[in-house]
């Protein structure tokens, strides 16, 4: 695949309040996150009936909600720390994403941009995209 110019608007991504404009505030994402990554490690028991389904699908989602919150995060504290924990949980993101290219929902594979090192513009791509398809694997 090409690699585009190293800028979001040339990508189209959407700008970070039109990405997240369906995402739940971020005291309730937060619990979300946190529960998901709970069950996901044996922490908690699954709120669901029935063994715990794991899939590609429900991990992306994971690895895709808690990348959009740590960005979100740092979009409200640009300091340092928040910052550098977005552009962590970005890059797990696109790792995934590598190595599952089916389930990249937005038009521009992560390989496919050259962002810098947050990869933040892809998470926003990535969670406008899988909001409009209903997020599927939660």
């Amino acid at each position: 695949m090409g690699t585009t110019a190293n800028t979001a608007a040339v990508i189209g991504a959407a700008p970070p309040h039109q990405a997240y404009a369906d995402a739940p505030d971020l005291r309730r994402e937060t619990h979300l996150v946190l529960a998901l990554g709970a069950e996901r490690d044996g922490r908690q028991a699954r709120t669901g009936t029935g063994p715990p389904v794991e899939t590609p699908a429900t991990e992306r989602a994971w690895l895709l909600r808690r990348a959009a919150l740590m960005d979100r995060m740092a979009l409200d504290d640009p300091s340092p720390g928040p910052v550098g924990a977005a552009a962590q949980t970005a890059e797990q993101l696109v790792l995934y994403d590598r190595r599952h290219p089916d389930l990249v929902a937005g038009p521009h594979h992560p390989d496919a941009i050259a962002l810098g090192p947050s990869r933040r513009p892809y998470v926003r791509q990535e969670y406008a995209a899988w909001t409009a398809a209903g997020r599927p694997g939660t």
